[in-house]
């Protein structure tokens, strides 16, 4: 939403105990011709103009999620999300690693500031 990646968590989640100790983490995904690893940090988003923005995203795209206090309720959620409430998280990299997964293949990491990228491995 607009260039931010968020996720959400319940409170009682491993994953919400482990972020709220150290926002460290990563995010893996498998595209149609890579496989990247994004490392950053992870933290929650307690403001409400934020949530309300995320919230009516979640709606547009069929999770009827609504703002209570500073986490989100609704009828329903991922299994591993656990019970309502969720809190929100907003995930910032820094680091992306890509392995090709076509030809010519390779693989290659990048470094991020909030401008954009600093540096490309081998440069």
């Amino acid at each position: 939403l607009d260039g931010e990646i968020y996720f959400t968590s319940g409170p009682g989640t491993r994953k919400s105990r482990n972020l709220a100790v150290h926002p460290a983490c990563t995010i893996a995904a498998s595209l149609a011709t890579i496989d990247i690893v994004l490392e950053g940090e992870a933290l929650r988003v307690t403001d409400g103009p934020t949530l309300e923005r995320v919230a009516a995203r979640c709606r547009g795209d069929g999770w009827p999620v609504q703002v209570e206090g500073e986490a989100f309720t609704g009828p329903f959620s991922a299994p591993s999300a656990g019970p309502p409430p969720w809190f929100l998280y907003r995930f910032t990299f820094h680091t992306v690693i890509g392995n090709a997964t076509a030809e010519p293949h390779g693989a290659t990491r990048w470094r991020f500031e909030r401008k954009g990228v600093v540096q490309k491995a081998g440069e």
